[in-house]
C-alpha cells in the first residue's frame, strides 16, 4: 500500500475495495448475530413472565401461543415444575424458581455477548470508514491527475 498520505494507484484502489466488501459481510453477520441475541434475550424476559405468571395464576390457566397468531387458554397441571432446555438438545424439568433464575442468566450472557459483538461491530465500522476515506482520497487524486475523467 502507498503511504497514508501518498498517492494511490489503481491496484490499491481495487484492493480496498475489495477489503470493504470482505468487511461490509462480516459486518453483516455481526449484525444478524446480534438480532439473534436479541430475540433470545426477548424469549427469555417472555418466559419469566409466563413462569411467574403460572405462579400466581389461581386456577392454573395460562394462554399458549400455538403459532401462526393463535393462542389457546390451557390449565397448566404442574405450574412448579418446568421442562427447560439447557443446550445440546438436552431438556431438564427444574422448579419454577430455577428456571427462572437459570432464564436469568442467560439473559446476562446474552447481554455479554450483545456488548463483545457490538464493540467488534463498532471497530469494524471504524475501518470500513478509514477504507472509504481511502479510497474517497484516492478517487480524487486520481482526478486532478487527470486519470479519471469528471
Amino acid at each position: 500500500m502507498a503511504d497514508k498520505n501518498g498517492p494511490i494507484d489503481q491496484r490499491e484502489l481495487m484492493m480496498l475495495q475489495n477489503y470493504l466488501q470482505e468487511y461490509g459481510q462480516q459486518a453483516e453477520i455481526f449484525v444478524n448475530q446480534l438480532q439473534m441475541l436479541e430475540n433470545g434475550r426477548l424469549e427469555a424476559h417472555a418466559a419469566i413472565e409466563a413462569l411467574e405468571a403460572m405462579l400466581v395464576a389461581g386456577d392454573g390457566t395460562v394462554l399458549l401461543q400455538i403459532g401462526g397468531g393463535a393462542s389457546v387458554r390451557a390449565k397448566v397441571m404442574e405450574p412448579e415444575k418446568v421442562l427447560l432446555a439447557i443446550g445440546s438438545d438436552v431438556i431438564v424439568e427444574r422448579p419454577n424458581k430455577d428456571a427462572v433464575e437459570f432464564l436469568k442468566e442467560r439473559i446476562m450472557e446474552m447481554e455479554a455477548s450483545q456488548k463483545r459483538v457490538s464493540e467488534t461491530l463498532d471497530r469494524l465500522r471504524g475501518q470500513m470508514n478509514e477504507i472509504n476515506k481511502r479510497i474517497e482520497s484516492g478517487y480524487q487524486q486520481a482526478m486532478a491527475a487527470g486519470q479519471i475523467p469528471e
